[in-house]
């Protein structure tokens, strides 16, 4: 009897310290690696597709929202890890503190950069138009991680874990016209599809909230 309620204790230890691991992490995967449930796109739907595991964007310029119960898809502060291969020539975006659009670029939130070999200057990691990055630091057909992470006003993307932009917003920002709204506030995700040559995969898009 003594052995049996040690045996029993002893599991129950152990599924304690599995949770604690996992509560620790915190990480939520957003896709499912299956279909785009919890995902949103309005015009041309057809440039995001799933294949093998992974978001297939290619095609007409378009965005693709998360739309999922995690935190009622409105995340402030944040760290987000995504896993993404680019082909060349390809242009794409990871917006954050955005909020669905049926078309266009979208006016909310703030855009780091997917590009290694695209025409457009600004490359991977780059928090678009405000501080952007020149260098190459993944090529194409490899994977890589992107990471960004906010709190407060503060802004850091690391590429493959080196940091490649540490940004804090001005107090009472002030932005040009058609750009009011590239402010740090609060919002949801979205993946761009940037132009019908770019080809880019995304595998894995994991948010922490903070």
């Amino acid at each position: 009897m003594k052995t049996r309620l040690l045996t029993v204790v002893f599991l129950l230890f152990l599924s304690l310290a599995a949770t604690a691991q996992k509560t620790d992490k915190g990480w939520i995967e957003l896709f499912n690696g299956k279909n785009l449930d919890n995902w949103k796109v309005g015009k041309n739907a057809a440039t995001f597709s799933v294949d093998s595991g992974m978001i297939i964007v290619h095609g007409n310029t378009a965005h693709l929202f998360y739309d999922g119960p995690v935190l009622d898809h409105s995340f402030k502060d944040f760290e987000l890890k995504v896993e993404l291969m680019t082909y060349p020539g390809a242009n794409s975006g990871i917006y954050f503190h955005t909020v669905f659009q049926d078309g266009g670029w979208p006016a909310k939130g703030y855009e780091v950069q997917v590009n290694n070999s695209h025409t457009d200057w600004r490359r991977t990691g780059s928090l678009y138009g405000i501080d952007d990055v020149r260098e190459v630091y993944v090529k194409d057909y490899e994977w890589y991680t992107e990471y960004i992470k906010v709190q407060g006003k503060h802004v850091t993307i690391k590429v493959n874990d080196k940091v490649v932009v540490d940004y804090t917003e001005p107090e009472n920002v002030q932005r040009g016209k058609g750009n009011e709204q590239r402010v740090i506030s609060s919002g949801t995700f979205a993946l761009q599809g940037h132009d019908p040559n770019s080809i880019v995969h995304y595998r894995s898009v994991q948010v922490r909230p903070l």
